[in-house]
């Protein structure tokens, strides 16, 4: 597989790492985003779903952060690959 597309993080296979390529969230929300470690570049992890689907709990920087559904389809990411 090359390359992959970036897509919305809420895409990725729950326990799937992947790297932060842009944030799409209003202007208003994203210096709270970056304040908390979540910047272009990052790596991500894709912990869980809450049992109805919203929030979303990803591990960022050694720790974990919940963020709305809404938010986090508007975060994109590059899935890492396993060829290690």
């Amino acid at each position: 597989m090359a390359d992959s597309a970036p897509l919305p993080l809420t895409s990725l296979p729950v326990g799937t790492k992947g790297t932060v390529t842009e944030i799409r969230v209003d202007p208003s929300e994203k210096p709270r985003l970056m304040e908390m470690g979540l910047l272009t570049g990052t790596t991500v992890e894709l912990i869980r779903f809450a049992p109805l689907g919203d929030p979303v709990e990803i591990k960022v920087r050694g720790y974990h952060l919940t963020l709305r559904k809404t938010q986090a389809e508007l975060i994109f990411v590059r899935p890492e690959t396993n060829d290690q």
